[in-house]
This record gives C-alpha cells, sequence and structure tokens, in this order.
C-alpha cells in the first residue's frame, strides 16, 4: 500500500476489534509527537509516516524510493502483514505488539562500504534498547538481535537492508510487548520477557533512530571507513557470534566450520578453521550461521 500523506496518519479507528483502543496495554504510536521530536533543523531524519497497517514497510519505501524519495524518511507500521527477513523469511506480529519501520538512506560513501549499515543499524539498536529499555543486548551476525531470557539467548528483532534507487532501505522489526503465548517460534523472544523496565514504543523508537542517526553521522564523516570511526570495534564488542565454534552453511549444500574470530573491515565474519586457515565469509554468502553444537 501507498503510505498516507501525514495528514492522514494516526487517526482513531475507534475501540472495537482491532481498533485503535482495542488493547490498552499496547496503545497507539503517536505520529505527530515523533515528528516533533525527530523532524528537526539539521536532522537526518526529513520525513516520518505512521500507518496502521501494511504488508512491509521495506516494499513500500523502496517503491517509494525508486520514483525519488529524499534521505531520511522513515516509515512505520502498526502492523506488518508480510515483513520480511533475510533470505525472504518472514516477520509477523500482533498489532502494536512492536517496532515495524524502515528508513531510507543515500551514503555519499564508496558503495563497496554500504555492507557496513545494516551492522550500523544492529548497533544503534542494541544500545538505543539497552539504554531505553534496561536490557541487556547482543548481536548474532549478521543481522539479528539477541536478549536473554532465563538463561537463553532469544531473538527479539532483526534488520534488513535492501538496495532501492540511488540508496539503501533499512527496515527493523523489534518485539517489544510480545507475550510467551504470542511467540512465532520457540526462539522468538520480547523486550518484555526480557525484563525490560521500559515498553512504550514512542520513546525506544525515538531513541533507536537519535542512535541510527548519530552513527550514521559518525560513519559517513570517516568515508565509511567502519575502523576509523569505531563503528567495527563496537559491532565486535557486542556480538554474541565471536568466540564461539559456529557451522556457516553456503549456498549448494555447503559448510564452513569453525571459530568465530573476528569481524573484518568489510563486515565479514572470520573463521577460523582446523586446518588453521581464516575464511571470512560474507552476509550475502550466508544461508545460516548457527552454534556448532546445533549442526
Amino acid at each position: 500500500m501507498t503510505p498516507q500523506p501525514p495528514e492522514n496518519q494516526d487517526k482513531d479507528h475507534g475501540g472495537g476489534a482491532g481498533g485503535r483502543w482495542s488493547d490498552l496495554d499496547r496503545p497507539p504510536l503517536n505520529g505527530a509527537a515523533l515528528r516533533r521530536a525527530l523532524l528537526r533543523s539539521g536532522s537526518l531524519w526529513t520525513a516520518l509516516d505512521v500507518v496502521p497497517s501494511t504488508g512491509s514497510t521495506n516494499t513500500d519505501l523502496a517503491a517509494r524510493a525508486a520514483e525519488g524519495l529524499a534521505e531520511g524518511a522513515v516509515l512505520v507500521a502498526e502492523e506488518q502483514s508480510a515483513g520480511r527477513g533475510r533470505l525472504d523469511r518472514r516477520w509477523s506480529a500482533p498489532p502494536r505488539s512492536g517496532l515495524f519501520f524502515s528508513f531510507y538512506l543515500a551514503p555519499r560513501v564508496p558503495p563497496e562500504r554500504w555492507g557496513w549499515l545494516p551492522l550500523l543499524a544492529g548497533v544503534a539498536t542494541a544500545s538505543a534498547v539497552a539504554r531505553t529499555a534496561g536490557v541487556d543486548t547482543a548481536l548474532k551476525w549478521p543481522n539479528d538481535l539477541l536478549v536473554t531470557i532465563g538463561d537463553e539467548e532469544r531473538k527479539a528483532g532483526g534488520i534488513l537492508a535492501e538496495r532501492a534507487g540511488d540508496g539503501v532501505v533499512i527496515g527493523i522489526g523489534l518485539n517489544v510487548t510480545l507475550r510467551a503465548g504470542e511467540l512465532p517460534v520457540p526462539g522468538a523472544g520480547s523486550l518484555a520477557l526480557a525484563g525490560a523496565k521500559v515498553t512504550d514504543r514512542d520513546p525506544v523508537l525515538r531513541a533507536v533512530l537519535r542512535s541510527v542517526e548519530d552513527w550514521y553521522g559518525q560513519w559517513t564523516a570517516a568515508d565509511g571507513d567502519a575502523a576509523a570511526c569505531r563503528l567495527q570495534d563496537a559491532y565486535a564488542a557486542g556480538c554474541a557470534t565471536l568466540g564461539r565454534s559456529v557451522r556457516a552453511e553456503l549456498p549448494g549444500d555447503r559448510a564452513l566450520l569453525g571459530e568465530a574470530v573476528a569481524i573484518d573491515g568489510d563486515g565479514r565474519l572470520v573463521l577460523a578453521t582446523k586446518e588453521g586457515m581464516q575464511r571470512p565469509v560474507a552476509a550475502g554468502d550466508i544461508v545460516h550461521v548457527r552454534p556448532a553444537a546445533e549442526a
């Protein structure tokens, strides 16, 4: 669907089934307040629309980018019916139970460094969630946000970056108030289940977008050099994959087994194999990265 202009956003859809106030534990986002807080002079963010429902915010924003779109446009949906992750995996959740949003960036840095953008979004999201919601977070390379529930790491969020127009659309899905009985798979989690001190989605979304803006500003100022702006160090520090024995499943029924020892300058995961070789693998080449014990 095509996003409505701001004046048609954020309508009260009534108190019936599926209406705006149908679940008082999950109040709607305040689009007008978000725009006032984020769309300021000199900000990266140039437009922010909130829609009640859509298939995929990434798909919608990519379509707009193909027609010409200013950098910094943000699209947020209260519900997604066809949200996507890497390898076209589906992402779904009850209305207003999470944050489902995409933004458009057109970095003026060498295109070969654009592969850092989903990792940048991961660092920004993890740090903002930890700071705002008080939940310890970790990153599973290349695009998952993990929280700990009990003694188990679970996926609470994911990131998808796609080329669109002259730039990149980055989508983020984050489970906020998902309850145990609503989890799509046993390995899923949410901020609430991880003991978040804040589950109001407005401040969490503001914090994530401000964190993205800060990291993006540093990265572009360094001409996309992730080492120079310390993005590479920050990602490595928060990456739960490093230091573990993993099995990287590759296209063509191939697999690579080794210890994840580093994130290299191109954002690739470096595996140390039992043969004593160090092999970098890129996100685009990976089908799955699993702990070796699960292989």
